[in-house]
């Protein structure tokens, strides 16, 4: 399939607050370890690991895992105070983007000698396993794939008949589609998890194919990119609600329910929080309009996965969870509940993959020999706290014209640069 070759650059409310690490997991006297497994994303996909919990431990009676739901805003917090608590899950979800950092921590496992062994091996995408390795300097697997994602824009089609080809047109039509007193274009995420999406959008309109340029700065404050940050924070109060300055996921997600608001940039894993507020007829999804160049540029999303923490007690068991949740059922029914991209290649094949028409709009566009992609820098530990902690409060100053993009945009540049030059240097480049 052609979405295999697309991959090689693409590595989307806690049930508990707290939850027992892996120094709790048990015998309690019957034969049943417990295992804990912290879900990186808790909410709305709570449920479908809830389903798989259930059918796992029918297939594995000697096994419970007991469920986590930790918020994606906090999960890289909460994660770094239990590897120093020394009170970490036994599985956890992890993505690349925060990958790096607990590598750094020694906090995770490789997994390269259970691939070895295990029934999935030889049936996972190679390009996301790939990009895991990438991400850390050993080059080991610290963390089984089980999908991947792609920012996109979600429409709502009695709104916008027609979506747009190019941000000169995303910008007329947001302007367009606002009418008093509360109906919207568009809404800009300015809280949480604010930046990759800013870079995103960035990298889309400019067309620049690298993070770093060949002297090791960061090209994040190119003219071009000022020149759409601009652009884009001028819509704010203007063709977006107020309350977009602190608005984070969920906020941004229930705002979009309401049907005022016609467009909203998010990824393929919002999906089922749109039909379940407009129903799957009414939603639409288009891939990041191309820049004035006429090319299309994708930022690529992080791997999302499985690690295995090396504080288990229980890695046996743990390893087993993690093999049953990338096997090719359950891997496609998570997939397909959550509307993104399945890393089991058997599970790729099932007929629901190309009946999603936002999935097949992102799998067009990968396979795509036009488009470019461009792969962050998640190698970097610092590359999570630096946009997220570090910047997202002075973003907010942007849309409230406390700040000028230019000078907002040099600050996230100078950070990355050091983070890279530190990087080099500690690896001998």
């Amino acid at each position: 399939m052609k979405i295999r070759t697309a991959w090689a650059a693409f590595a989307v409310l806690a049930l508990a607050a707290g939850g027992c690490g892996s120094g709790s997991g048990s015998d309690d006297g019957s034969g049943k370890t417990t295992i804990t497994f912290w879900d990186n994303n808790g909410g709305a996909r709570t449920p479908v690991y809830q389903e798989l919990i259930k059918r796992f431990e029918q297939a594995n009676p000697t096994i419970h895992v007991e469920y986590v739901g930790v918020p994606i805003a906090s999960v890289q917090q909460k994660y770094d105070t239990a590897v120093a608590g020394g009170d970490t899950p036994d599985v956890g979800g992890v993505t690349t983007s925060y990958l790096a950092n607990l590598v750094g921590q020694q906090a995770l496992e490789p997994a390269d000698d259970w691939l070895a062994k295990s029934p999935v091996n030889g049936k996972l995408a190679k390009p996301m396993l790939d990009s895991v390795r990438a991400t850390v300097p050993d080059g080991k697997l610290y963390l089984v794939p089980n999908t991947s994602n792609m920012d996109v824009v979600w429409y709502l089609k009695d709104l916008l008949p027609t979506p747009p080809g190019t941000w000169d047109e995303f910008f007329t039509d947001a302007d367009t589609l606002t009418k008093a007193p509360d109906q919207y274009g568009y809404t800009i995420r300015g809280g949480a998890g604010s930046i990759f999406q800013v870079l995103a959008e960035m990298y889309s309109y400019s067309g620049i194919s690298e993070f770093f340029d060949a002297t090791g700065k960061s090209t994040v404050n190119d003219p071009k990119n000022v020149e759409f940050l601009t652009k884009m924070a001028s819509l704010y109060k203007k063709d977006t609600p107020e309350a977009d300055v602190t608005n984070d996921f969920p906020k941004m997600v229930a705002q979009f329910g309401t049907g005022k608001i016609a467009m909203m940039h998010h990824n393929l894993g919002s999906y089922n929080d749109h039909v379940k507020a407009h129903g799957a007829d009414k939603i639409g999804a288009f891939a990041l309009p191309a820049g004035p160049s006429g090319k299309r540029t994708i930022v690529a999303n992080p791997v999302d996965g499985f690690a295995v923490f090396k504080n288990s007690a229980h890695k046996d068991a743990a390893w087993k969870f993690v093999e049953f949740l990338v096997s090719k059922e359950s891997n496609s029914y998570w997939n397909s509940k959550t509307g993104q991209i399945p890393a089991n290649t058997e599970a790729q094949t099932d007929s629901w993959v190309a009946a999603l028409p936002h999935l097949k709009t992102a799998v067009d566009t990968l396979a795509d020999p036009g488009t470019t992609v461009v792969s962050p820098p998640y190698y970097l530990p610092q590359f999570s706290s630096i946009t997220k902690a570090d910047t997202e409060p002075l973003f907010q100053k942007v849309l409230l014209g406390q700040m000028k993009p230019q000078a907002f945009l040099d600050t996230l540049a100078q950070k990355l640069t050091d983070a890279q030059a530190e990087w080099k240097k500690a690896h001998g480049g």
